[in-house]
């Protein structure tokens, strides 16, 4: 329905209008000081109607906020809390302050609320939201205000996030915790910090990746973030231990918060602890306070301030080498990247129920910016023209090779000892911006388009970031009260020099070709242009021209259209760069050809620009004489700023003429303006004529009138957008103009293929100048559509919208497009046109008979209503009006350009309907609607013949009919009679509410024209609505009885009219949510910098109209629902089951839109849809049906409410009687969506106090009420509600089940819905009710069912219901069944009385020591779970005793569950039932291993009944271990396992008579040879081991020992072995840490095995040390207590290992191998068989066992093993007879650069590198290590030190002098990569070196000569070191190049091979890096150096 768009209603300028006189402000808004209420009087001030006073506002907040208290109060939680908060939200919008003290008291009640054990998630979900809303101002609250205790969150979370084994109903409630946490974290108290961390950190476990993210998670949650000294250094040292990608993301999340935070010296100021009420402990919170002796200060506190920032130095370069590795940048290293996310297999899919966190780069980039500060030495400037020191010349120091040892001693000499500066000196004096700046060009070459991949979206959104960052931290400097210590801030040069080093990247990077990529660079250049527009806007301009001058590729010009367009603010507006203006004029000039249809790519990019540019200009000349003194005041200067003034060493950028902008004053610049400013009358022209070419190439207009695809209508809205914005700021003279152009070809052209365009094109110049456009524009129309209609245009009949109209009518249409656009702004333009447009009307109604013809005259009709009876804003120019009319802003106006405003600032002109423009929409209503309607009840008439006429008449009246009503949203506001009120109170979609508690709202002023019902304007128009409703009613039901086929087109213009008719209202045409959206986008775009706080005037305009939608929104919340829309919704609910899809399709959606704007449609509608659902509906209806009851409004509705759903349940079981596949197809999406909605019912949170929350109601009832006995009365009355709603579930969901059960077992019910009944019954099983008999009968029934899926269900049925009886059971309150909380009375919490390392490892030995029973049965020695001890101890730890020999720990469970337990007892006591359920285990399928869901639901059975049901079973069990079938085993390991782990709590005789059984058993299974049959007893040990103390397995650990102890590992088979070694490490892998005491006598075994000859034993070994080396981590404090760990990672110094990292344990066999290598070495077989000697075998042993060390998460611990083994790799790498040895070797070498390598390990690795390539004989070492040493260097770069890589560079060029090319050449590849980092003055040196060598190389003429290939070698290593120094810099020219280049490298172009090869390849190299930058880079060379560099590129010589 191409209905006007009002929302870009704007400006009219017919001369000022009469200003309506500004509405009164409410004085209590008026004349408030407060910043909030200041800012609602901005609000108030910018709409044209007066609101509420602010006392009036407060009173309704504290009546919703009663009704909220009173809900919580009453625990009427849904559905009372749920719409009182909605009201919040709602009252929200309107922008009133909330007061303080009643804003803490909401937040306390939601969070209250949401930490209630056991409430439901979508309140939970509503409450966090709210919480999340009130919480989010930093300046409205802060801990200060409020303090939230953190414990109950922490309970309800670490309960939640890790499943069992048997639970699989995965909620979203550990998400939502998770949220609140994040939300709320600054409102815990700073002294709750010890107790956090006691509570947090003894779970972790060095063997469970889970324990250890889920302990990071909650530090870095729950700590709050004020007072991290105590724990920060902690995390680093945990940090730095822990291989994880997982980790990593949470770390750099919560790091960026902390720089952030903590600029403000003052936050982290102990004092504050003590000054802060602590009020909000939880129950059992304790507050121990640690010593913190080391963190006292004498002096006054001055923050945390260290090194860079708040970290220490070692702390930075630790992250920046972790912000390199997050680039991802893939070098040839095979993936030496891999090894975090290798490691991030370990955790489980529980870890992702957690809110993610935020990506990294933007965190990376928050932690750089709000690191840097003044903060060391300042370096010379990047690219200044002389840096402030020299480097010592080289030749100085150097001798010549030929005067004193040999040309690698030359080339290796020091570098440049005594330039070394005593001090470390930084980029502009800033640590951070200096490792920023090493980073950007470490990965320069990867910005390259060239060169991209996924790493380039890092990379770009990593220097967005940063600049935005950047901006958003200087601007908060700028603010007065900045907190931010005067030393500590940003300065002109730190700013400078930032742009400079990300200048030529982002340059590169904005010729990408992916769109991310390139948004992320205009982002950052947007930003740039802000800080320096001048570094920024030429290199943008110097690529522009060319690129829109000549003919590059597309993909160029739309990448520097984008690039202009980013660098806008930088040209327009004047306060940001004064110089940059007089480039605007020659950029449009080029832009011009970007207007092309058939390139809309760049034709997008133009008109955006063009729209950016437009809306901060105005278009007009300026007089040239005139003054040039700034009026007005306008404040063009630079932002003031504090610093000293400094030498700038570089007044312009490079490449840039001294003369370009620097010296003009601004005189100068004005005059250059307004010599250019002439042409703009020509580029408006210009621009006009490219828009018509454009239109008149338009493909033809379809039926719908848009002309082609989606793309052309596209590029029509963007071209008609960008001509808008121009039109609005068109000077009076070039408006004129451009009138009289468009009038010109709107007059003489007519195009049938341009109808839609001209139409908008007309709307652009209407919107400027309405009055101008429409004298001039309606007298030409009225003639043409008359003449037309006359001679017969639209005289055909159609009503179809497929129809394509005639070309005879174009004519008509054209004109009426014309006149609908001309109809767009200020209705009062129109009305000296009354009389004229009536009679119009009157003649289009007569005349127009086809589809197009009446809908367009109906939409001109809307149009012109509209236009009239709306409230919209009149105009959006850049200035004020008075502005704009003043005579020195006509003169003057390009000194105004991009100006922006305060909010106070801002003057606006609205358009409010007058009495004459009323009186014109009533006299249409009353002369040409109203006869109409009358026609249309006359055509419903009794006898009236219905045929195609008949049709062709409704459809065109009732077009008309529907069109004016659509016209007035806004004209009268709609009034609810207190009767029909009351009714749809009783049949509201709320049930069993108190009417009280259903939330109504009071009108609000916003804009109506007719509010008052008294009016007898307001009665008429209201009347024939109605009026309307009546005829739409009538003619539904007529056409329902009619039902023929050709009154399709007639039901679908009805259904339109009914979507009128209900929701044309308020804000149906200024939605709320799409204003609310584009003023966000809006805002987006005009964005200059975070935090902002003056905008364009356009943007204030855009918020003025979101503020009257919300306004408009308040009124459409609650609607009108009498009689009539009751009918009409009734009506619409039978279309939607009509026989034609199309038109079921438009009512479902009408049907989906009335849920949501009027209460009780879905309870109305129910019925109607289900007894389409009966048999003998026809199939269609019943589609109809089926499909709408699938819309989420209708099935959450009628499945989630239990009281519906009985019904609902019924209705859809019974939609079996139609076989027909497609409706099955719709029954069965129906019952999937509905599935998903029906949950566990529970009423548990009705049962638990929460005596916190009813704390926070008080304080709340105590600040908005006095004592008052009727509230208090309601709320007993709501209460007593609630316990009924309650009640009516039960039995409603009694009644589900009874009836769901019945359909179950009847017999001919389809097995598909067998399925959703079981699935059904299981979601029926409840924890707060006991089950019913048959209800668990069935559930048995169905375990061994023939169809698996029923099978699936129903045990996972028996699993929830065996876990409620023992919740129900155990629980000892309502809160342990929310929580789901067993006391087991086994289980008992042991203090720990030494928390020692001793005593953990006692702990750890005694799983080693059989139990003695009746030790264990007295005093609690079974510790299943480790659940602290290994990095610190908790206060106690849990432990079980043994149960009694014979009495049943458990029998008989609760009474409740008697009924239960006898059904599943006499099912289960019979072996029928497990002969049944073997059949099924052991049929095939394609598992190799035991399924979880069987084994758990023997568990299930096992758990509940003790051993009863065993002797039933034994019989199967043992036919089935007697089959050596692999399905037979696999039954037989779940049966067995489920027993074992159901037989946990037995009497001990039981369990020992079990045992007794399976003890000969297990040896039958150690002695199976099968390898089909491996994996199934593996699975098998995995469960049964898993969370269990070994010695209650005692059998089965002895006999897997004793194979392993005894088995032969030189025997004939290997399969013996690896049975028990593969068994093995299943027992291993599960026990963990429990593993411990066997760790000493299992090494021992294998390391004597080490010669074993059977590899895939050897391959098992190296697992197992693996795996020792991991479990055998012990972090190392003086006691394990978290207060001693947290201490000791303050004070020990770092090398002294608090977390135990190093990898000492097996240290004493590393040495071992390494004395034994050598002698194996010698020992090595020749040739083929080499694979088999022991030396090959242990080295492939050694590289498996620490690659799989190195993708651990413990990897830092391999380089303890790998450094003493480095030369032995190294050696592996060189063996040429044994590929695999080689190729592991490497690829550990390279894998194991991706770990950020502990510091201590840094420069022996390094040394053992240099070493290999100094001392090794073989050169293809040499050619392995050098890239090694590369991807080393460039991983680890930033912990490197500067001697470390001097003395790399020295060995690298020593290598430039080997005898073999392939080395010579690898070591320049690495010398330049290295060199890319490196100090300048290394540059220095090593060019004057290499300059002098080549100078002294003379090859001898003869090349037989015997000193020939000296000198080649010689000269080769000289040029191959030049080539690496132009290679170390690909984009940029430093001043030494062109020399290097035309004098050193082109005379060696001819030289002989290799030389010649070398030199063209890097000058290759050279044209392909800088062919972009060329035009820049061509200024740096004379022109004797660019003739020589031609021949150097092309080679001259015809031979070259």
């Amino acid at each position: 329905m191409n209905i006007p768009d009002i929302s870009n209603l704007s400006i009219g300028d017919t001369g000022p209008p009469p200003l309506p006189t500004s509405p009164h402000i409410p004085d209590d808004i008026m004349d408030a000081t407060d910043h909030y209420m200041v800012k609602l009087r901005n609000y108030a001030q910018s709409i044209p109607y007066s609101i509420e006073p602010n006392s009036k506002m407060q009173e309704m907040l504290d009546f919703i906020l009663l009704r909220l208290t009173q809900c919580a109060e009453a625990k009427d939680y849904d559905p009372g809390l749920l719409q009182w908060d909605s009201m919040l939200t709602y009252w929200c919008m309107l922008k009133y302050p909330i007061p303080k003290e009643k804003r803490v008291a909401i937040i306390k009640i939601y969070f209250h609320v949401c930490t209630t054990p056991g409430m439901p998630n979508h309140v939970v979900a509503a409450c966090s939201d709210g919480l999340q809303a009130l919480c989010r101002s930093k300046k409205k609250l802060s801990v200060e205000d409020v303090r939230l205790p953190w414990m109950p969150i922490y309970k309800i979370l670490s309960k939640d996030l890790f499943l069992t084994r048997r639970q699989f109903e995965i909620s979203q409630t550990s998400w939502y915790m998770g949220y609140i946490a994040e939300n709320v974290r600054r409102f815990f108290h700073p002294a709750a910090i010890d107790e956090m961390l006691s509570t947090f950190l003894p779970s972790m476990n060095c063997t469970s990746l889970n324990s250890i993210l889920a302990s990071q998670y909650y530090m870095l949650t729950f700590l709050p973030p004020s007072h991290p000294q105590s724990y920060l250094p902690m995390l680093f040292r945990l940090w730095e231990s822990v291989n994880s990608y997982m980790f990593d993301d949470r770390m750099l999340q919560f790091l960026a918060r902390l720089a952030e935070i903590h600029v403000d010296a003052t936050v982290s100021d102990p004092e504050r602890i003590h000054s802060i009420p602590d009020d909000a402990r939880s129950e059992g919170e304790e507050r121990p306070n640690w010593s913190k002796e080391d963190l006292e200060t004498k002096w006054k506190w001055s923050g945390l301030f260290s090194d860079v920032g708040i970290f220490s130095e070692a702390d930075w370069n630790f992250i920046m080498a972790k912000c390199m590795a997050s680039m991802e940048i893939p070098l040839a290293d095979a993936g030496s990247l891999t090894t975090g996310p290798n490691a991030d297999g370990q955790a489980t899919f529980e870890m992702n129920r957690l809110p993610k966190p935020n990506w990294r780069i933007p965190s990376l980039a928050r932690i750089i910016v709000y690191s840097m500060a003044p903060d060391a030495l300042p370096s010379p400037a990047s690219n200044a023209p002389t840096p402030f020191f020299t480097p010592l010349a080289s030749g100085a120091s150097t001798p010549l090779p030929q005067q004193n040892g040999g040309l690698g001693d030359y080339l290796s000499a020091p570098l440049g000892k005594g330039g070394h500066l005593k001090v470390k000196t930084s980029l502009a004096g800033c640590k951070a911006l200096d490792a920023l700046v090493k980073l950007i060009a470490s990965t320069e070459s990867f910005f390259h388009p060239t060169n991209s991949g996924n790493w380039t979206n890092d990379l770009s959104a990593f220097v967005k970031y940063i600049v935005y960052d950047f901006n958003k931290r200087w601007y908060e400097e700028q603010q007065p009260d900045c907190k931010t210590p005067t030393h500590r801030r940003l300065t002109r040069e730190i700013r400078r020099e930032l742009v400079k080093s990300l200048r030529t990247v982002s340059l590169l990077a904005m010729f990408s070709q992916d769109s991310s990529t390139v948004s992320n660079i205009q982002s950052c250049m947007k930003s740039m242009s802000i800080m320096e527009p001048d570094l920024i806007l030429h290199p943008v301009l110097e690529r522009a021209v060319p690129a829109l001058e000549a003919l590059v590729e597309t993909h160029r010009t739309t990448a520097v259209i984008k690039a202009l367009g980013a660098v806008a603010p930088a040209m327009v507006c004047r306060d940001i760069y004064y110089h940059g203006a007089k480039h605007l004029f020659p950029i449009l000039e080029l832009l011009l050809p970007g207007i092309d249809l058939n390139d809309p790519p760049k034709t997008f990019c133009t008109t955006s620009f063009i729209s950016e540019i437009a809306q901060y200009i105005k278009f007009g000349e300026l007089a040239a004489n005139a003054d040039t003194h700034m009026g007005n005041g306008i404040d063009t200067a630079k932002e003031p700023s504090n610093d000293t003034p400094v030498l700038e060493i570089e007044p312009f950028p490079e490449g840039l003429d001294a003369g370009s902008d620097a010296h003009l004053t601004k005189a100068q610049e004005d005059t250059i303006l307004r010599e250019t400013a002439g042409t703009f009358a020509d580029w408006v022209a210009a621009f006009l004529r490219r828009v018509i070419l454009l239109f008149e190439n338009l493909p033809e207009e379809g039926p719908n009138g848009a002309a082609g695809g989606a793309t052309e209508v596209q590029l029509v809205d963007a071209v008609s957008g960008a001509f808008s914005q121009i039109c609005v700021h068109l000077s009076e003279p070039l408006y004129d103009m451009v009138l009289g152009l468009v009038f010109d070809y709107a007059t003489q052209n007519v195009r049938s293929n341009a109808v839609r365009a001209i139409h908008q094109l007309v709307e652009c110049v209407a919107n400027a100048s309405p009055a101008k456009t429409l004298d001039r524009f309606l007298p030409f129309c009225d003639r043409s559509i008359r003449t037309e209609l006359e001679h017969g245009a639209s005289s055909l009949r159609t009503t179809s919208s497929g129809s394509t109209p005639l070309p005879s009518d174009a004519t008509l249409h054209w004109n009426l497009a014309i006149l609908r656009g001309a109809m767009y702004n200020d209705g009062r333009v129109t009305l000296k046109y009354r009389d004229q447009l009536i009679s119009l009307f009157k003649i289009l109604h007569e005349k127009t008979f086809s589809k197009r013809g009446y809908s367009s005259s109906g939409k001109l009709l809307s149009s012109t209503l509209l236009t009239l009876s709306h409230t919209y804003p009149l105009e959006n120019k850049f200035v004020n009006p008075e502005e704009w009319n003043s005579s020195e802003f006509k003169t003057n106006h390009h000194k105004y350009w991009g100006k922006l405003y305060k909010p106070e600032d801002v003057k606006l002109t609205w358009h409010v309907p007058d009495d004459d423009e009323i009186d014109f929409v009533l006299q249409i209503f009353r002369e040409f609607v109203e006869p109409i309607l009358d026609t249309l009840h006359g055509l419903l008439e009794p006898g009236v013949v219905r045929d195609e006429i008949w049709r062709n008449d409704f459809c065109r009246h009732l077009s008309f009919v529907r069109n004016a009503f659509a016209g007035i949203p806004t004209l009268t506001r709609e009034v609810i009679p207190a009767e029909e009120q009351n009714a749809a109170l009783a049949s509201s979609d709320i049930l069993h509410e108190l009417p009280e508690m259903i939330a109504c709202v009071e009108p609000l002023s916003s804009g109506f024209a007719l509010s008052n019902p008294e009016d007898p304007r307001h009665q008429y128009i209201t009347r024939l609505h109605r009026n309307f409703g009546g005829f739409l009613h009538n003619a539904s039901v007529s056409l329902q009885q009619q039902g023929e086929e050709n009154t399709v087109d007639a039901v679908h213009g009805l259904v339109r009219s009914i979507r009128t008719y209900l929701l044309e209202y308020g804000d149906s045409r200024d939605s709320y949510y799409l204003q609310s959206d584009r003023y966000q986008s809006e805002l987006n775009i005009a964005r200059h910098y975070a935090g902002q706080k003056v905008w364009p005037r356009a943007l204030y305009v855009r918020r003025a109209r979101l503020y009257h939608a919300a306004r408009l929104r308040w009124n459409s919340i609650e609607r009108r629902r009498g009689p009539l829309e009751d009918s009409l919704i009734d009506d619409v609910t039978q279309w939607a089951m009509w026989n034609y899809r199309t038109v079921r399709e438009s009512s479902q959606a009408l049907l989906e839109s009335l849920c949501n704007n009027f209460d009780g449609v879905r309870r109305r509608c129910l019925p109607a849809l289900y007894k389409a659902l009966e048999p003998g509906t026809e199939d269609d209806r019943m589609k109809g049906a089926l499909w709408t009851l699938n819309l989420s409004v209708f099935a959450k509705y009628a499945s989630g409410e239990p009281t519906l759903a009985t019904k609902f349940v019924k209705k859809l079981f019974g939609c079996q009687h139609n076989e027909k596949s497609s409706i099955q197809d719709c029954v069965a999406s129906l019952s999937e969506t509905c599935l998903s909605n029906f949950s566990e019912p529970s009423h548990v949170v009705y049962q638990v106090d929460n005596f916190e929350l009813a704390t926070a109601l008080r304080s709340m009832r105590e600040l908005i009420t006095k004592e008052d006995s009727a509230a208090d009365e309601l709320v007993s009355k709501c209460t007593q509600q609630r316990i009924e709603r309650t009640s009516a579930i039960d039995e409603a969901i009694t009644t589900t089940t009874e009836m769901v059960l019945e359909i179950a077992n009847d017999s001919r019910t389809h097995w598909r819905y067998s399925i959703v009944a079981v699935r059904c019954l299981r979601a029926l099983v409840r924890r707060d009710a006991p089950l019913k008999g048959p209800h668990i009968e069935y559930l048995l029934g169905r375990a061994h069912d023939s169809n698996a899926s029923m099978r699936y269900y129903a045990q996972r049925g028996i699993m929830k219901v065996s876990r409620y009886v023992k919740l129900r059971a155990l629980a000892q309150g309502p809160v342990d069944l929310a929580l789901e909380q067993n006391h087991n009375p086994l289980r008992c919490k042991v203090p720990v009385e030494d928390p020692s390392r001793e005593y953990s490892e006692h702990l750890l030995a005694e799983y080693r020591v059989p139990l003695d029973i009746e030790r264990a049965r007295a005093e609690p020695m079974i510790r299943d779970k480790l659940e602290s001890g290994w990095i610190a101890f908790g206060k106690t730890i849990d432990a079980f005793r043994m149960p009694h020999a014979t009495k049943s720990t458990f029998l008989p469970w609760d009474a409740g569950s008697d009924e239960v337990i006898s059904v599943i007892r006499s099912i289960t006591t019979t072996s029928s039932f497990w002969e049944k359920l073997s059949t099924h285990y052991s049929a095939e399928n394609n598992s190799d291993v035991v399924l979880q869901d069987n084994l758990c639901f023997v568990k299930s059975i096992f758990q509940l009944l003790d051993n009863e049901p065993w002797e039933a079973l034994r019989p199967t069990l043992e036919d089935l271990l007697a089959n050596k079938d692999k399905n037979k085993q696999r039954a037989a390991a779940e049966f067995i396992a489920g027993v074992i782990s159901g037989s946990k709590h037995w009497p001990t005789d039981a369990q020992k008579k079990f045992w007794g059984w399976f003890a000969p058993h297990i040896k039958a299974i150690f002695t199976q040879k099968g390898n089909d049959t491996l994996p199934v007893w593996a699975s098998f040990l995995e469960h049964v081991f898993y969370n269990k103390d070994p010695r209650r397995l005692q059998p089965l650990v002895d006999k897997i020992v004793e194979e392993f102890q005894t088995v032969d590992f030189h025997g004939e088979s290997t399969f013996d072995m690896i049975q028990v070694l593969y068994l093995f490490r299943a027992f291993y892998e599960q026990l963990g840490m429990k593993f411990t005491p066997w760790v000493d006598d299992v090494l021992e075994r294998c390391w004597v095995e080490l010669k074993c000859e059977h590899e895939d034993v050897l391959a098992y070994f190296s697992e197992i040390f693996a795996f020792c080396g991991k479990i055998m981590w012990r972090p190392s404090p003086s006691m394990l207590t978290p207060e001693i760990l947290v201490r000791e990672c303050r004070t020990v110094p770092a090398v002294g290992d608090v977390m135990g990292i190093r990898g000492i344990f097996h240290e004493d066999r590393v040495m071992g191998l390494v004395q034994q290598f050598p002698v194996w070495r010698k020992e090595r077989l020749p040739g083929v068989r080499a694979f088999q000697s022991t030396y090959d075998r242990i080295g492939i042993l050694v590289c498996k066992w620490l690659f799989q060390l190195v993708h651990d998460t413990n990897a830092v611990s391999a380089f303890d093993c790998i450094l003493p083994l480095m030369p032995e790799l190294i050696r592996f790498t060189e063996v040429n007879d044994n590929d695999e040895l080689a190729y592991r070797s490497k690829l550990l070498m390279v894998r194991m650069c991706g770990v950020i390598i502990p510091r201590q390990f840094i420069n022996p690795l390094l040394d053992e590198l240099f070493n290999a390539i100094q001392t090794f004989p073989s050169w293809k070492v040499r050619l392995k290590i050098l890239p090694l040493v590369q991807v080393f260097y460039f991983r680890q770069s930033f912990l490197i030190s500067d001697i470390k890589v001097v003395e790399m560079m020295e060995v690298i060029c020593r290598c430039l002098d080997d005898e073999v090319v392939e080395v010579r050449e690898m070591a320049a590849t690495t010398l330049s990569g290295i060199l890319r980092l490196s100090p300048r003055r290394s540059v220095i040196a090593l060019r004057d070196r290499f300059v002098r060598l080549i100078k002294n190389s003379k090859l001898p003429t003869d090349r037989k000569s015997p000193t020939y290939s000296a000198a080649i070698r010689q000269l080769h290593a000289a040029i191959l070191g030049v080539c690496a120094l132009v290679d170390s810099y690909p984009y940029t020219i430093e001043r030494w190049m062109p020399d290097l280049l035309t004098n050193v490298l082109a005379e060696h172009t001819y030289d002989p091979i290799p030389i010649s090869t070398t030199v063209r390849k890097c000058a290759s190299t050279f044209r392909k890096t800088h062919q972009d930058t060329w035009h820049e880079d061509s200024k740096k060379f004379t022109e004797d150096q660019l003739a020589a560099l031609s021949t150097l590129l092309s080679g001259s010589s015809y031979y070259a």
